[in-house]
């Protein structure tokens, strides 16, 4: 699937099953309390943190789609184009950083 189908499906999804887009604000909310999700697994799956006993049945792929999904809702509702933006925004990462990381000691 490309990002533009995402874009459509999530759109399609929202308008039927979803009912509605929730306001943009409830929907940054939201984002951030998923990326929460994401930060808290990836605390314990990678990092010193332990699994509590509620943690049990966390899926890490299920909450970075969450994530996709918010953000995706985002974009439809403030009308941008992923696609685009993620090729803008990857060719000005290419031309700032072409060398950086090259030289950058704690790379090699």
């Amino acid at each position: 699937m490309t990002i533009a189908e995402a874009q459509a499906i999530v759109d399609k999804w929202i308008n039927s099953t979803g009912v509605r887009y929730f306001n943009e604000l409830t929907n940054t909310a939201m984002l951030m309390e998923e990326v929460g999700e994401v930060a808290r697994i990836m605390a314990r799956q990678y990092g010193e943190q332990s699994f509590k006993k509620s943690d049990e049945e966390v899926n890490l792929a299920d909450e970075m789609a969450d994530v996709l999904f918010v953000l995706i809702c985002l974009a439809n509702q403030t009308g941008i184009d992923l696609t685009d933006a993620l090729t803008k925004n990857l060719d000005k990462k290419t031309k700032r950083d072409s060398e950086r990381h090259k030289n950058n000691e704690k790379l090699k």
